[in-house]
């Protein structure tokens, strides 16, 4: 049985809401991964979310890097490898467990993850002024309200999500 979605005018299946949800998640994928050219090349993709999960997580195991980001520990000792030697990335040990291999971002690699953040704030920006002043607001209570709808910490590396 079809749930109905009150809250659409499309016969109540969510149609025309869904619709342009899956317009904006293009747009804000095609931002994430736009960002990604002001690195000119200096990273990967996969590298990146890397990057991007030890910003959120700060040093931390290897295996929990791994968890976040859905990958086996052999991946992300490949990755860590490349990331180290590039310079963005050290690796240290937990001081109660010597065995237990943790990573962190360097100073460099901290820079990388901001010129990136920088980046996409100030495209979100410019898409945002292409609306009257008005309406940004209605988007934001809308984006506001869907935040709320999807829970707290939705989306975040700790919950296994994957950053774009």
């Amino acid at each position: 049985m079809e749930r109905s979605l009150p809250w659409t005018g499309n016969g109540g299946n969510g149609g025309d809401a869904l619709e342009v949800l899956q317009s904006v998640t293009r747009i804000l994928t095609g931002v994430a991964l736009r960002s990604l050219d002001v690195l000119d090349g200096a990273v990967t993709l996969p590298q990146f979310r890397m990057l991007a999960v030890l910003a959120d997580l700060g040093p931390t195991r290897s295996v929990q890097v791994a968890r976040a980001l859905g990958l086996e520990a052999s991946t992300i000792t490949r990755l860590a490898d490349r990331l180290v030697g590039a310079g963005y990335v050290s690796r240290g040990s937990d001081p109660g467990h010597r065995g237990v291999v943790t990573l962190e971002l360097t100073a460099t690699g901290r820079l990388l993850v901001a010129k990136v953040a920088a980046w996409r704030q100030q495209e979100l920006a410019r898409i945002l002024t292409r609306l009257p002043a008005g309406q940004r607001e209605g988007v934001a209570d809308a984006l506001r309200h869907l935040v709320a709808a999807a829970g707290e910490g939705y989306g975040l590396a700790s919950r296994a999500l994957v950053p774009v």
